[in-house]
């Protein structure tokens, strides 16, 4: 058979994170390179009693649904929106979606035509860029920095490029763990609703702030978000220019592929057409399951959040600990106040591909930054998650780590 594919599946690679995820299953590696939250603190008790809870007597549960999702569940999530992050959308403005993965996806396949421009930061998350890629648009990177896009750049970009779209993750972004200031989350407002440009914002990681910029990240005084998102910052809420994504498999589980949109009707309206055609709906047990589990009196997500705030933090002290060791002085880096991730810029004139080679024969592997990057990549770069390995996985792999950097390093 001549399988006869599209053109735009082959400019498609294959994701590096979950190759390397696939290469270590089953073996002893020791990896620091998946997204991954960590299974010791899922809550298994509470998601099994969830789940009897909503089998219990009720055969709709296992019925089909409405494409835009288990309408309780849209309910809660716009009280939780809007006393946690100030976002405040009614239910037909939001869609759940299997993980915010595929709402990235249906915005783009609704948005976005071939050859459309979007500006990205760079580096910025793979699997967006593979998703832009298999669409055919022109992916224009816009210079970024510890506080996000260079606004002066972006506004050049937007002059030069006339784009329709701008993707970005401005808190605790992935791969950098960069946090955008207010002045450059109101920049990018400002510019794209000049310009009528629209705004893709990927939140999957801002309930998981640390305290380590002295408590602000856990809040203000006056309980103001100290990282507030872009939508919330938009206040013209009958012309929406921001399209909000995050999910609940950093804060409860990942396999219960839950995810959500929110954004002007037309918007969420249109998603929900092409949603229908994809899937019907996303999984409605699972949603049925985490609106349970969002009601029921003996588990409270915020203290849960807490714990995985405290934990995650903890992991991070101690991967930066190791990361300020004498085997580490000729790296930089920057202390995340949240997220999963550390990025650290290797030795000049060292490729983490070549680095990674030798770390896995010895036991170890993590992401290069090579494939984060729109344009002109930085092949010195590598990203290390620390929330998934235990503390003892993070020092035996950093100690190797360190020992396969300064091989490379003493061969120069």
């Amino acid at each position: 058979m001549n399988y006869r594919f599209i053109p735009s599946v082959q400019e498609v690679k294959a994701s590096a994170v979950r190759e390397i995820l696939k290469f270590t299953q089953g073996k002893s590696i020791i990896s620091l390179a998946g997204g991954l939250p960590n299974e010791a603190l899922f809550p298994m008790e509470a998601v099994r009693s969830a789940a009897n809870r909503a089998l219990s007597g009720n055969q709709r549960a296992l019925q089909y649904g409405v494409t835009e999702g288990l309408p309780q569940l849209r309910e809660k999530l716009c009280e939780r929106m809007a006393s946690r992050k100030n976002m405040h959308v009614s239910p037909d403005e939001m869609i759940l979606t299997t993980g915010s993965q595929q709402a990235i996806d249906l915005l783009v396949r609704v948005y976005l035509e071939p050859n459309d421009i979007v500006l990205v930061e760079n580096p910025t998350y793979l699997a967006c860029l593979q998703v832009l890629q298999f669409r055919g648009v022109k992916i224009i990177p816009v210079q970024s920095d510890a506080d996000g896009m260079n606004l002066a750049d972006l506004e050049n970009k937007i002059k030069q490029y006339s784009p329709k779209m701008v993707y970005v993750v401005p808190t605790f972004s992935n791969p950098t763990g960069n946090v955008w200031s207010l002045e450059r989350r109101l920049g990018l407002l400002e510019l794209c609703r000049a310009n009528d440009v629209l705004i893709l914002e990927d939140d999957p990681y801002g309930e998981l702030r640390f305290r380590t910029d002295g408590g602000q990240a856990q809040g203000t005084a006056n309980g103001e978000d100290p990282y507030p998102t872009i939508f919330s910052l938009d206040q013209q809420a009958d012309e929406r220019i921001v399209v909000y994504t995050s999910t609940f498999s950093k804060t409860v589980a990942p396999a219960l592929r839950t995810g959500w949109a929110m954004g002007d009707r037309r918007v969420i309206q249109t998603m929900t057409r092409v949603k229908q055609a994809a899937d019907i709906h996303s999984s409605m047990l699972d949603q049925q399951i985490l609106y349970e589990l969002l009601v029921a009196p003996d588990f409270n997500l915020d203290e849960h959040i807490t714990l995985i705030r405290q934990e995650y933090e903890e992991r991070m002290l101690l991967m930066k600990g190791l990361l300020e060791g004498p085997d580490w002085q000729e790296t930089n880096w920057i202390t995340p106040k949240g997220g999963m991730f550390f990025w650290v810029e290797l030795p000049s004139g060292l490729d983490a591909d070549a680095l990674l080679k030798v770390s896995v024969s010895k036991g170890v592997a993590f992401v290069p930054g090579n494939d984060f990057y729109a344009a002109e990549p930085k092949r010195n770069r590598m990203r290390l998650n620390f929330t998934h390995s235990s503390r003892e996985q993070i020092e035996t792999a950093m100690k190797i780590l360190a020992e396969s950097i300064g091989e490379f390093v003493a061969r120069s």
